[in-house]
């Protein structure tokens, strides 16, 4: 197979094997670079930074004018959508996201049906703006939170260590929680499609907290709606690639396959790359899977993650990432390390 499009990541997402893969990190725009801080103090909360396209725009940029990374993510966040279905979400500075929780099928029957693109559309334009400004060879993403990750928040009002309140009334009211996640699932689809228009050219589904599930409930509330959102996208736009990142899904991982529309999938910090490499579908492109701490603490261990993972993936498509989100106080130079151990 030749490369045909003229980006690193999205060949990769393609199938094709390259010798040096292509890189991007999770949270690659954020509180580590000293720029976003700089436009990060200009707006009074960060929903009012995540729908203000001139600072969004910025910065999903920045990361890609200081260290050229392969492709730049959408800069928003996953509750946006719960916050376009009329569920109040606010940010609080040290405390991160709160939410009125929904408790009641009357809560749950207050959110709107449909998206409020009144509020999405300053994303749609973040969208329009960045892919205008990026050089052609880079690609952009956009993104969703998985239903089960999203209803996790949307039930709890908050996040929690092991997601109690939302496993507890997934139990105890299963009739409510599925219609909450088919709204969901109904939701994040246009929502993706709505991107995938405006100009990205890939998209991820973010599933942060499908660890927590025994096998039945897994497959129940984050395998099959993650399919779902899937099939649905690859309905309306056929060569629409997609990336699931079912974090903490360790042994589950081999029930994602590109015949259910996935192009790619995320490791996270706990997969062994050897087995990942070994065990899982030879058309997905894997993604990941360097710890964020490696990188954190630089050194001979961000060396030698750098290398294993490299070992682990040569000849077969593989984008170098992170386990997770890079962490906000990472030395611009261990980024700068990583980068010319991947390319040398």
């Amino acid at each position: 197979m030749t490369i045909g499009t003229g980006s690193k990541f999205l060949d990769a997402l393609d199938g094709v094997t390259q010798k040096v893969p292509p890189v991007w990190l999770m949270r690659q725009a954020g509180r580590y670079l000293p720029e976003y801080r700089e436009i990060r103090a200009t707006a009074p909360s960060f929903l009012d930074f995540c729908y203000n396209p001139k600072l969004a725009s910025e910065a999903t940029l920045q990361p890609i004018r200081r260290f050229g990374f392969d492709a730049a993510i959408l800069f928003s966040d996953i509750l946006v959508v719960p916050d376009a279905l009329g569920q109040t979400v606010s940010f609080e500075a040290g405390e991160g996201p709160r939410l009125d929780p929904i408790e009641t099928r009357a809560q749950f029957e207050a959110l709107h049906r449909e998206l409020d693109y009144s509020r999405l559309g300053a994303v749609l334009e973040t969208v329009r703006l960045t892919r205008a400004a990026l050089p052609a060879e880079v690609a952009l993403i956009g993104f969703c939170g998985a239903p089960w990750t999203v209803a996790t928040y949307m039930i709890a009002g908050r996040g929690t260590r092991d997601q109690e309140p939302t496993r507890r009334f997934a139990y105890e009211h299963p009739d409510i929680f599925a219609d909450l996640i088919q709204r969901l699932v109904d939701a994040s689809t246009n929502y993706l499609l709505r991107q995938i228009e405006a100009g990205v050219q890939a998209v991820q589904i973010f599933d942060s907290w499908s660890g927590v599930l025994p096998v039945t409930e897994f497959e129940r509330w984050c395998l099959a709606p993650v399919k779902a959102i899937a099939a649905n996208v690859r309905k309306a736009s056929p060569g629409a690639r997609i990336i699931a990142f079912p974090r903490g899904a360790g042994s589950y991982l081999p029930r994602f396959t590109s015949e259910d529309g996935f192009s790619g999938l995320g490791l996270d910090t706990a997969v062994d790359p050897d087995w990942a490499a070994k065990q899982l579908s030879r058309r997905l492109a894997l993604q990941g899977n360097l710890d964020p701490i490696a990188l954190l603490a630089g050194g001979r261990g961000l060396d030698e993650g750098v290398e294993r993972i490299m070992q682990a993936f040569e000849g077969r498509p593989h984008i170098f990432n992170l386990g997770h989100g890079i962490l906000p106080p990472t030395p611009i130079a261990h980024v700068e390390r990583m980068l010319s151990r991947i390319r040398r």
